[in-house]
């Protein structure tokens, strides 16, 4: 793969941050990350990860962001969905132009770069702490979670949080640019949690879970968990090398 310094990133003074989001057609739940992007002055395109069929193409991209799912990376039936997302994140990489993710996302992006995804043993939903190696990266939160998958990291990724259902962040610089991925979702506002809990009822029994007191909680973080999210952004940006244009 080329190495990094091949793709000369954004020039802050004279352009927006160009953003591609790769995402599910019906939930594209950006929350307080694209906020904080788009409060940058990045200008995001939006790509369906169902429509992938044609070669990506990196030229005049900053960053890729790779968001969560109600669908699974290991899923068979989503093979190819997963292999053409895992082309892009590859492809990106490869031509310097570092990648975040977030739940279905990081693992996704883990499968994609030499790792595995699979079906954990119960759920993780709520908002819970996570013991971290790296404050700024990976901040103890409490975070919001709603998974039943677990991702394995690929054999060059370094992780850099962990709780008791499995990895919470991985970061990984051996592809030509910069990964950081989230199990977590520093993204997600208390609507789109409450949505989240009513559209699965049946994972929410699974975790043990009560959905008043979920809705309850996401309400309860939503001012700090907005704040939090903001930080970890630009932790991220900076940790990948993505230079913030500077006001106009």
């Amino acid at each position: 793969m080329n190495d990094a310094s091949t793709h000369p990133g954004p020039t802050p003074a004279d352009r927006p941050l160009q953003v591609h989001v790769l995402a599910d057609d019906t939930d594209r739940s950006g929350g307080y990350v694209t906020e904080r992007l788009r409060e940058h002055g990045a200008e995001l395109t939006w790509i369906d990860r169902d429509t992938i069929d044609s070669p990506w193409s990196a030229t005049g991209v900053d960053l890729v962001l790779s968001l969560g799912s109600e669908r699974s990376a290991h899923e068979p039936r989503w093979a190819h969905v997963v292999e053409a997302e895992s082309d892009v994140v590859r492809v990106a990489l490869g031509s310097g132009v570092p990648v975040m993710a977030i739940c279905y996302g990081a693992q996704l992006v883990a499968r994609a770069l030499g790792g595995t995804s699979y079906r954990g043993d119960g759920a993780e939903i709520g908002w819970r702490r996570v013991d971290t190696l790296d404050d700024v990266l990976c901040p103890e939160g409490p975070w919001g979670q709603f998974h039943q998958d677990v991702l394995s990291p690929p054999p060059t990724a370094r992780v850099i949080g962990s709780s008791w259902f499995g990895p919470q962040c991985f970061v990984d610089e051996a592809f030509g640019a910069r990964v950081i991925a989230w199990q977590f979702h520093p993204e997600v506002t208390p609507e789109t949690f409450s949505r989240w809990v009513d559209e699965s009822a049946d994972l929410v029994r699974v975790s043990g879970s009560e959905p008043s007191e979920l809705k309850r909680q996401a309400l309860a973080n939503a001012t700090r968990s907005r704040l939090a999210a903001f930080a970890l952004v630009d932790a991220a940006l900076d940790h990948l090398g993505v230079a913030v244009p500077r006001p106009v």
